[in-house]
């Protein structure tokens, strides 16, 4: 693989550092590694994106904000504030974890106005949707994808990273089937070496979350 592709596949990547023990030092360190290796974002908790958007200024990499992370399950308005304040502050993508429970429950209305109002409230950023395949039925992540596609999102994504599994390569491609080859879909969760981010590009992610963006693309080099 060439320099070029290298630097081709390390734009798959966004740069994702959510642990909430994540100092300033360890952000700074994240986006050093971002910008030097090419990555598409850097994902942090809304804390942080001020930070962000001053270390990444001028380089061409993104900066995304994860909202209602972990769990979703905080109110729509919470979310629009959320999401407000991110955008002010200078993110440029936005991943919103779903509300896993309303789906669950078949509050499908609900679900769909929480994720356009995020949507309306980062206009005209990307907003990807974060559907927790773990914890939902075949059935459920297809109906959460539709929802999602249908509520204007940009992406469907599987995973936190923070619940009881991340993404897989069924899961991919049901999504991608799903949701067909207008929308994106992130693959996110447990995603550590080359081997299994280039199995979720093969399966149909065009985009991955990952906090080992640099072991993968180091490893690449090497296989190159």
């Amino acid at each position: 693989m060439t320099e070029s592709e290298i630097l081709k596949f390390a734009k798959y990547i966004d740069h994702t550092l959510l642990k909430p023990e994540a100092s300033e030092v360890d952000i700074k360190q994240f986006c050093s590694e971002a910008k030097d290796y090419n990555f598409a974002t850097v994902f942090v908790n809304p804390y942080y994106i001020k930070l962000v958007v001053d270390l990444l200024k001028g380089s061409g990499t993104n900066v995304g904000c994860a909202i209602a992370f972990p769990t979703g399950a905080i109110t729509t308005r919470t979310k629009i504030l959320e999401t407000e304040q991110a955008i002010t502050d200078g993110a440029n993508e936005i991943d919103m974890v779903m509300n896993v429970g309303a789906l669950k429950s078949r509050y499908y209305d609900y679900v769909k106005n929480d994720i356009i109002e995020v949507v309306n409230a980062a206009r005209p950023y990307t907003v990807k949707v974060i559907l927790e395949t773990c914890l939902l039925t075949d059935e459920e992540k297809v109906k959460a994808a539709l929802i999602a596609k249908d509520a204007g999102a940009k992406f469907v994504k599987t995973s936190t990273g923070f619940s009881t599994g991340g993404a897989t390569v069924s899961d991919i491609k049901l999504l991608r089937k799903t949701v067909g080859k207008e929308m994106g879909v992130k693959a996110s969760g447990g995603i550590r070496n080359y081997k299994t981010a280039k199995a979720m590009i093969d399966a149909g992610a065009n985009r991955i979350g990952t906090s080992s963006g640099v072991k993968i693309i180091e490893e690449l080099k090497r296989k190159s």
